[in-house]
């Protein structure tokens, strides 16, 4: 449908009879799905159906979801400004749920803030300021203190490749539950904290921390939160110092991507947590892991993985499905602390999603089995299997261990055909160990 409506909005400067054939179609659609459609398409479009019909003449000034984008059709920025300016004052629509704007390096401060005013007047849920990101060359836009305490309805507010200018009142936003903050540059570590402390119910929070955001510990402290995902966007800027602070004990999902070697601290344990990645450079990642011992599902790629990957003694007694990067060098003590820590592990899956290991890994066989072995394992998954006498000894092991095993499918990176059949060979022969498995080669 939104499709259409694209085609008889641009033919209608062109073929009229084409046009009123389509407009009669759509026009018998109920309003609110005709708003619906209207809400797919940039503002622009928007306003040029007022010329359809009398139908359509103010149906444009109740769409709930408008963007902006300066970049359409290469117009020109002043005639961009003035035209929001003016869509916004003759909009009707009580409450907007999402107001997005596209903008780029020429966009002004002052404009900025007739916008965020605007905002405020409609009660916006949604509030999103996206920077063109296409050239590093592209300044970040300033946006003012007035957002901090005039879109108090805010439910959903992202930000992208923005300074956040200094506030000395306090910062305000009772209703936010979504705060995506990508290539963001703040005024310093306390005004993170004040920030994250101004939303008592906030529950995802996305974070791209960047370098020369003059923030040196990032601190994390959101008894409501749900959702974290903590990524850095690599690049010169970031000291040995930089790193997490991280105390969410209402957590569900945790998503950890940092390779500056510094440090992640996790101040209380996460009890309710289920889905948790770490794809990190971290001389001590236990000090993580040993906070997530209720985690359900669970990915691992730890790249300066010590021997002692996490304190003795925790079992992980709810993970059901783990994922191992496999080109870390010690990652396969990583893995047989793992399967010997989670009893009622049901799904294993083991990749190379980098290329970063120097040398082969070494392989010691347990003296006992792992518990999850022999009652509960159902599933290896193995991506990116080169057949190496350890990767052969690990697969051999399991095969011959797993009472419960139903499940091995296991893929080879190499191009080799010839390569190809002697490992397929070599994992028939393995797989006599087991003869309840369904095994998938690759």
């Amino acid at each position: 449908i939104s499709i259409s409506c694209h085609c008889f909005v641009r033919n209608f400067k062109t073929r009229s009879h084409i046009v009123s054939y389509k407009m009669d179609l759509i026009s018998k659609l109920p309003e609110a799905l005709l708003l619906s459609i209207l809400s797919l398409l940039p503002a622009q479009d928007v306003a040029s159906t007022m010329l359809l019909s009398k139908r359509w003449r103010f149906l444009w000034t109740s769409v709930p979801r408008l963007e902006y984008d300066d970049s359409y059709q290469s117009i020109e920025y002043g005639r961009f400004s003035r035209f929001v300016d003016r869509f916004l004052f003759l909009h009707e629509a009580p409450v907007i749920e999402t107001l997005h704007f596209k903008l780029g390096k020429t966009c002004g401060g002052e404009d900025i803030r007739v916008w965020i005013r605007a905002a405020d007047k409609f009660c916006v849920r949604e509030l999103i300021f996206e920077i063109d990101s296409s050239s590093n060359d592209s300044p970040p836009i300033l946006l003012p203190s007035s957002l901090y305490t005039g879109c108090r309805m805010l439910v959903t507010l992202k930000l992208n490749k923005v300074i956040l200018e200094d506030t000395s009142s306090s910062i305000a936003f009772p209703s936010l539950k979504t705060l995506s903050l990508v290539s963001v540059e703040y005024p310093g570590d306390e005004f993170v904290s004040s920030l994250l402390s101004s939303c008592p119910v906030l529950e995802d929070l996305h974070v791209e921390q960047r370098p020369y955001d003059n923030v040196t510990i990032f601190t994390v402290r959101v008894p409501s939160l749900k959702s974290l995902v903590l990524s850095i966007i690599m690049g010169k800027g970031f000291s040995v110092i930089d790193g997490f602070v991280i105390d969410t004990p209402s957590l569900e999902w945790l998503d950890i991507v940092d390779y500056r070697n510094a440090f992640c601290i996790i101040e209380n344990d996460m009890p309710k947590i289920m889905t948790a990645r770490f794809d990190v450079n971290y001389k001590h990642p236990g000090e993580i892991l040993r906070y997530i011992t209720s985690v359900k599902r669970l990915y691992l790629c730890l790249l300066l993985t010590s021997e002692n990957v996490y304190p003795s003694g925790s079992i992980f007694y709810c993970l059901v499905h783990l994922k191992i990067c496999t080109c870390m060098t010690k990652w396969l003590n990583l893995l047989m602390c793992m399967l010997r820590d989670s009893p009622k592990l049901k799904s294993l899956k083991l990749e190379q999603c980098h290329i970063l290991q120097a040398w082969r890994p070494c392989w010691k066989e347990p003296n006992s089995v792992p518990e999850c072995l022999l009652s509960s394992l159902e599933a290896l998954e193995w991506v990116g299997y080169e057949g190496t006498e350890e990767e052969k000894e690990v697969v051999a092991f399991i095969l011959r261990s797993a009472n419960c095993l139903e499940k091995v499918s296991i893929c080879s990176n190499s191009t080799d055909p010839c390569k190809k059949l002697e490992l397929v060979k070599e994992l028939l022969f393995l797989s006599r160990c087991s003869s309840t498995c369904n095994f998938i080669f690759d």
